[in-house]
């Protein structure tokens, strides 16, 4: 199955807390300099920060991490610590006097499942989360289900979700990686033995207005790609978040992928048609890791009893 880190330069680091009230954490994509990046926004209730930055329209092309948190619009405060990092190690928007790091961030719904509504990612955790994943070796394994982001994370409201990862590495030399913190409304197609149509499950109750749900996405590629290019790989990934959940993009959902760049192996651009191919054949890609990633969060995630509530776990609860 692999994972994100499988793109070479790209490193996950969490931070996260689960007692004394708490579940919720923080999950920080730190890429390589120089790394392009751009975004798409799938879902009718997102929580995120900095995205108009990355529209190919836009000024800058370079992306200096990416900020995935729990703790709704309020949890987006810890992108500022991942910027506090990025500025000490002199990563950023050069301009006169210093630098502008440009960390955009995405932030699912958890406000209040470890018991306090007001136990939520901070500053300092995000200061942690990319502190840990710039001193972990290239390659390394990423930690996943009830960690970072997904600690917190619920998918049909009552069953846990977490943070997972997958990689392909096509017949090119391109590595497409994604990692994704599963906090979904929808639950897990099924396939029963010998159907071949998945099965779908109502997970609205009739009269009862849905909870606040997301799924967030980090697709990588060491592919050479424009803004724009990453924007549509962003939004071509969407179709692995629908291919996996049922339903997905609703208008209570904040699903949000974000696609990286860093520029390391070349596409066959060499006439109209082979660029269309190359492209294609990676935004494939892209849409196939993000639906294993999101199957792999929801595999690996564990389940959780706190003061608010019992959260099983899915896999567990339909074997």
């Amino acid at each position: 199955m692999g994972a994100i880190t499988d793109v070479p330069g790209i490193r996950v680091g969490h931070q996260q807390k689960s007692d004394d009230g708490w579940l919720s954490g923080v999950t920080v994509v730190l890429p390589p300099p120089g790394t392009v990046g751009s975004v798409d926004v799938g879902g009718g209730g997102p929580a995120t920060h900095e995205t108009d930055a990355l529209d190919p329209t836009t000024l800058v092309s370079a992306v200096d991490a990416v900020v995935l948190t729990g703790g709704s619009a309020y949890g987006l405060a810890s992108a500022h610590g991942a910027q506090r990092w990025c500025e000490e190690h002199g990563r950023g928007f050069a301009v006169p006097g210093g630098v502008v790091p440009i960390v955009p961030a995405a932030a699912i719904f958890d406000l209040g499942r470890g018991g306090d509504f007001a136990a939520r990612p901070t500053a300092d955790m995000g200061y942690a989360a990319t502190a840990a994943a710039a001193a972990l070796p290239e390659g390394h394994d990423v930690g996943r289900g009830n960690v970072g982001a997904g600690t917190g994370a619920l998918i049909a409201r009552t069953f846990k979700g977490g943070v997972g990862t997958a990689s392909a590495t096509l017949e090119n030399g391109v590595v497409v990686g994604a990692l994704a913190v599963v906090n979904a409304l929808g639950l897990p197609f099924e396939v029963p033995p010998g159907n071949p149509e998945p099965s779908a499950r109502s997970v609205v109750p009739p009269h009862e207005p849905p909870n606040l749900n997301t799924t967030l996405v980090v697709v990588a590629t060491n592919a050479v790609l424009d803004v724009a290019e990453c924007k549509r790989t962003a939004s071509a990934a969407q179709a692995g978040i629908a291919r996996a959940l049922d339903p997905s993009h609703t208008l209570a959902d904040g699903d949000v992928v974000f696609c990286l760049s860093t520029g390391a192996v070349a596409l066959d651009r060499s006439t109209a048609t082979a660029r269309q191919v190359s492209l294609i054949t990676l935004q494939s890609a892209a849409a196939d890791v993000v639906r294993s990633a999101i199957l792999d969060g929801v595999d690996r995630a564990e389940a959780v009893s706190t003061p608010a509530a019992e959260y099983g776990a899915y896999r567990r609860a339909v074997r």
